[in-house]
């Protein structure tokens, strides 16, 4: 059983900083990668940014120079670092982890955290 616990949302200025973090307990050692979607009222869920167990990043073009994703040694943290937040990056962020199972890969969602930013 793979559960992930996300913190750290909240309400922030326009130009402020949040920093989220993800836990993820249970069989974690299968997971290839770790990473941040989110899903703002009326639109469909996003890929914010992940990281692979490899170390590699890959960010949405409306994050990119804003916003870092880093990870534990072991990838079961995960974290998003967002600065010069904007009004657009309101959303629910949810964490997400991805372990292959060919021919397919299994995905794991957080409940998800609130990030508000206000003008």
């Amino acid at each position: 059983q793979v559960q992930l616990v996300e913190s750290g949302g909240g309400l922030v200025q326009a130009g402020g900083s949040l920093r989220l973090s993800c836990t993820a307990s249970g069989s974690t050692g299968s997971f290839n990668a770790m990473g941040w979607y989110r899903q703002a009222p009326g639109k469909e869920r996003e890929l914010v940014a992940d990281v692979s167990r490899g170390g590699m990043t890959n960010y949405a073009d409306s994050v990119k120079g804003r916003f870092t994703i880093s990870r534990d040694g072991a990838l079961k943290t995960v974290y998003l670092q967002m600065d010069s937040l904007k009004l657009e990056d309101t959303a629910v962020y949810y964490c997400n982890a991805r372990r292959p199972l060919p021919p397919t890969t299994v995905q794991y969602w957080g409940q998800g955290t609130q990030v508000t930013v206000s003008s």
